[in-house]
């Protein structure tokens, strides 16, 4: 069986895994510290869940979001990233940060991460830089639009910039081009909407 969510009432918080009760059955799993830190026993809560099973065990990993959860995934596409590794990444920075950091080569950023040093966050981005980012269990991320109550799968931002680069990629742009354009002209407006970064994004493109 593989667990993708769970929504229940949160039972403990402990300092690297929660508890949250569903229908009367405690599930464990383990989690970064911003998310824990959101998390109130007794609150009700959504946790998207990548499950890993092992001969041994079945380790549930719970993250705010399916594109959160989905990096964490890619992240351990790289020679050398368990999931201890990928955990404290996406724990340091948002799926964004992430998505931009690989696409400026900003090594600086992911050393952010507990544990990561700038050789292993250079090996992650020449193994990452230029991909497209990871999809989620029911295709690419869109904007939330649905129930405030739940935990939504992409901010609207991180949208933005999904469909910025699918834009300018139908352009004829390469994915490495595309990422890194958007990358650099969020930084400077980081509320901008779809419209805004493209214009802006094909700025930094013109030669």
């Amino acid at each position: 069986m593989i667990i993708g969510r769970l929504r229940g009432e949160i039972a403990t918080v402990g300092t690297d895994s929660v508890m949250i009760d569903v229908n009367g059955v405690g599930y464990v799993a383990l989690a970064g510290g911003r998310l824990l830190a959101r998390l109130q026993p007794g609150k009700e809560a959504t946790l998207h869940i990548e499950t890993r099973v092992t001969e041994s065990s079945i380790t549930l990993f719970a993250f705010e979001s399916d594109e959160a959860r989905a990096w964490f995934v890619r992240l351990q596409d790289v020679p050398g990233v368990a999931g201890k590794s990928a955990m404290a990444i996406m724990d340091a920075l948002t799926p964004a940060e992430l998505q931009d950091a690989l696409a400026l080569g900003d090594a600086a950023t992911i050393t952010r991460a507990k544990g990561v040093g700038k050789k292993f966050a250079e090996r992650i981005i020449g193994e990452l830089a230029g991909k497209p980012p990871p999809m989620g269990r029911f295709g690419a991320f869109r904007p939330h639009t649905g129930d405030a109550t739940a935990t939504p799968d992409v901010a609207p931002a991180s949208g933005a910039r999904s469909e910025t680069i699918s834009a300018l990629v139908n352009l004829g742009y390469t994915q490495s081009d595309a990422a890194r354009a958007v990358a650099t002209a969020i930084r400077e407006a980081p509320e901008a909407d779809t419209g805004t970064l493209i214009k802006a994004s094909l700025k930094e493109l013109a030669p």
